[in-house]
């Protein structure tokens, strides 16, 4: 007879929703920045995606943004010039 395990562990933490959003659709324009994350081709990887939104949605206006550095968090004059700019932000981590 074969045993089969199911690996998958229960939750430790509850699910919580995230309710941030922004209103990407429409003809006005709305300001999107893209957060590359330092890793190699992380740039090109976030504009693949700016290129691909903005097929989808021709308001999208991109800010791109690169930390530089994969080991450290955002500076904050950084993420305080994405927030003055831009509505929402994509950001790439992992790689």
């Amino acid at each position: 007879m074969i045993a089969y395990h199911n690996p998958q562990a229960d939750v430790g933490v509850d699910n919580t929703p995230y309710t941030l959003a922004a209103s990407l659709s429409g003809e006005a324009s709305v300001n999107v920045g893209f957060l590359a994350n330092g890793f190699p081709d992380s740039e090109n990887f976030l504009d693949a995606l700016s290129q691909a939104m903005q097929d989808l949605e021709p308001g999208i206006q991109p800010f791109m943004y690169n930390k530089g550095n994969a080991s450290i968090p955002a500076p904050e004059a950084l993420l305080d010039e994405a927030k003055r700019d831009c509505a929402a932000v994509v950001a790439a981590y992992g790689h």
